[in-house]
């Protein structure tokens, strides 16, 4: 396949980038190809293998999402190691097995049109904009080693602006003794593997704190949690750390260090190397990549996907909706509990104080069967506030406990 090379000045290095309409078919195959049994499997020395720089032209995150899956499941690394670097628009990004609802704002998230993606490793919640360096390290299975990469981004830091950082028990890039500056997850498949971690520059901490805050919204899940830090931006540590300068910083580092160790081979290695390259990440460079995209963009597979779990809410009865002529001695209390399985209710219960009945609200059972089966959104608050109009056969204005009962009701189900 046709490439077109050109030398690009990066610092006071030279490195050759590669245009690559398709990247080198001497680098890729397809899993068909690759289904040669695991132990069968003979590596290359280090010595015989060569490493990229990948710069994603794409800021979008379910893009860059699917070319990182595509990449994983298409791509041969056994003698050509990949580092990715990519940025996206605001998003939130959470785990494989995490819970949107636990992990973060969605109202918020939906007020500001910011994206909310599950990724297909493990690990906790993330907020990216564009002031976040994404990186990617693409392995051979075997020769997966998370470590090794902390280490090197580690160095980049120290030899690139001075920066000093140490890696937590937890894989966590920590600079002055607290901070986080980078969380980090994984996938390991049979034949390949991926490490990648995100690395904070300039990023919006307002709109980070905002988009992961956590609320009392009584759930209850077996589902992965979040560990919440303390975090700080690069460059709020050296004014001198961009996205663009940490790219390159950490790129260099990348390819003069070798391939399975951390020792460092200098200018002369990253001669002998792939060099950084622009891939653009659509349809006609990586086949089948936009069916991927879909759905990792599907409310399926963001929502869907969730563990299932169990929220239920207290909220007081105003003393204006009770019985006039009663006096309680207790504190009338409306409780809603809803079961989620999928991202869909499958069952939910409301608990009506005395006061509430007396006063005429009885919250008929065809009323909360309306709900069973709706999306874990305003999709069932709508379905309440409906069922509640016709409940008597005819269709009304909600009076006042009604409108009560459906604000209690949308505060469960938007979490806010």
């Amino acid at each position: 396949m046709a490439s077109i090379m050109r030398k690009v000045v990066m610092g006071n290095m030279l490195v050759m980038v590669g245009l690559t309409r398709r990247t080198s078919s001497r680098s890729l195959t397809t899993a068909k190809n690759l289904a040669t049994k695991k132990e069968e499997r003979k590596l290359p020395k280090e010595g015989e293998i060569t490493k990229s720089v990948f710069m994603s032209q794409s800021t979008d995150i379910y893009t860059n999402l699917a070319l990182e899956d595509w990449m994983y499941k298409n791509m041969d690394f056994s003698n050509h190691h990949v580092m990715m670097v990519w940025r996206n628009e605001p998003c939130v990004v959470i785990g494989r097995h995490q819970n949107p609802w636990l992990e973060a704002n969605v109202p918020f998230l939906a007020e500001r049109e910011i994206a909310l993606a599950r990724r297909n490793s493990g690990g906790g919640t993330v907020y990216h904009d564009r002031g976040n360096l994404n990186i990617t390290f693409f392995t051979p299975r075997e020769r997966y080693n998370r470590k090794n990469n902390l280490e090197l981004i580690k160095r980049a830091l120290y030899r690139g602006f001075g920066i000093k950082s140490e890696v937590n028990v937890r894989d966590d890039l920590i600079v002055r003794d607290k901070y986080k500056v980078s969380g980090t997850a994984a996938k390991l498949g049979r034949l390949s593997a991926y490490h990648h971690c995100t690395l904070l520059v300039n990023a919006n901490k307002a709109d980070l704190r905002k988009s992961l805050a956590k609320r009392d919204h009584g759930i209850q899940t077996n589902a992965t949690p979040s560990t919440p830090s303390p975090v700080v931006n690069l460059a709020d540590v050296d004014n001198k750390v961009t996205v663009e300068t940490l790219q390159t910083t950490i790129g260099y580092e990348y390819l003069r260090t070798r391939a399975l160790s951390l020792e460092d081979g200098g200018e002369s290695l990253i001669s002998k190397q792939r060099g950084f390259q622009f891939v653009n990440p659509t349809d006609e460079w990586f086949p089948g990549l936009d069916e991927i995209r879909s759905g990792l963009q599907t409310w399926d597979w963001s929502f869907g996907r969730t563990p299932l779990f169990t929220v239920s809410r207290k909220f007081p009865v105003p003393a204006e909706l009770l019985e006039p002529s009663k006096v309680y001695s207790a504190t009338q209390e409306l409780i809603i509990s809803c079961t989620v399985e999928k991202g869909i209710i499958s069952d939910v219960t409301l608990n009506i104080p005395p006061g509430l009945m007396e006063s005429g609200f009885y919250g008929e059972a065809s009323v909360i069967t309306q709900l069973k089966g709706k999306r874990f959104t305003s999709e069932a608050l709508n379905a309440l506030q409906e069922a509640m109009m016709r409940h008597h056969g005819d269709v009304h204005e909600l009076d006042d406990k009604e409108q009560f009962v459906a604000k209690c009701f949308d505060q469960v189900v938007n979490t806010v």
